[in-house]
């Protein structure tokens, strides 16, 4: 779905869960934020061509966290494009993104109160889904794509968890920092939040941004004055 021109949602999603990756582009770049659950590389590529391009032009690959419904097709798309992709993610990600540690909700303790079929099943998707991060980006950090992208590190979710800001849009990528549920913007969601105290004193951040539009990876986009919602969840949960 096209936000505006050269913005454009890619829309993905099951029974239990909506996933809202984005595609920005312009005339050198066709980057792609996060990449869906393991298995939905049709899906993706159905998407990226409603937007005129195929998911073999990716250059980059944009991952605000490590999870697994953010780059479960990372390895797939890697292997089905005719570029070199360039893969970016926050330093403290890395690791845990390309393989040299487990990702941290997949503990030894989580994985040990799983059953067999379904913790075999986690670490067979963990595995094909692991590629290297080519580029670490840092706070602060202006990328020059797109109109520019500004990175903005978010811990708490994760502890590498960075937002984008799309100045051309004047739109945030708030990956999973915050969540829209039932139309309203809402703030990380505690059961899959490493630290919330963190994730919260974290949105405090975003407040220096000139936000008119946030999209979330669960729940999309809200434009009803964000800076002020913001505001109003970080006030709750003081």
């Amino acid at each position: 779905m096209e936000i505006s021109k050269g913005l454009n949602i890619i829309e993905l999603g099951n029974d239990k869960i909506n996933m809202n990756p984005i595609l920005i582009l312009d005339e050198e770049n066709i980057i792609l934020i996060d990449t869906g659950l393991p298995d939905q590389l049709g899906k993706i590529v159905e998407e990226v061509s409603k937007a005129g391009v195929s998911i073999k032009d990716i250059n980059k690959i944009i991952l605000t966290h490590q999870d697994l419904d953010h780059i479960g097709n990372l390895a797939s798309i890697i292997k089905n494009t005719e570029n070199y992709i360039e893969v970016l993610a926050h330093v403290d990600e890395k690791p845990y993104i390309q393989g040299d540690k487990s990702p941290i909700k997949m503990s030894p303790e989580k994985l040990n109160a799983m059953s067999e079929e379904e913790r075999n099943s986690r670490i067979d998707m963990f595995n094909k889904s692991k590629a290297n991060v080519t580029k670490t980006v840092e706070d602060g950090e202006t990328l020059d794509y797109c109109g520019g992208i500004e990175v903005i590190h978010t811990p708490g979710h994760t502890p590498g968890h960075a937002c984008f800001f799309l100045r051309r849009y004047k739109a945030l990528v708030a990956g999973d920092a915050m969540n829209v549920m039932d139309g309203k913007l809402v703030g990380p969601n505690p059961i899959f939040t490493l630290d919330m105290k963190q994730g919260i004193e974290s949105l405090k951040k975003l407040l220096n941004y000139d936000i008119e539009t946030v999209i979330c990876y669960h729940g999309g986009i809200f434009i009803d004055r964000p800076k002020e919602r913001i505001l109003e969840i970080i006030n709750t949960h003081n």
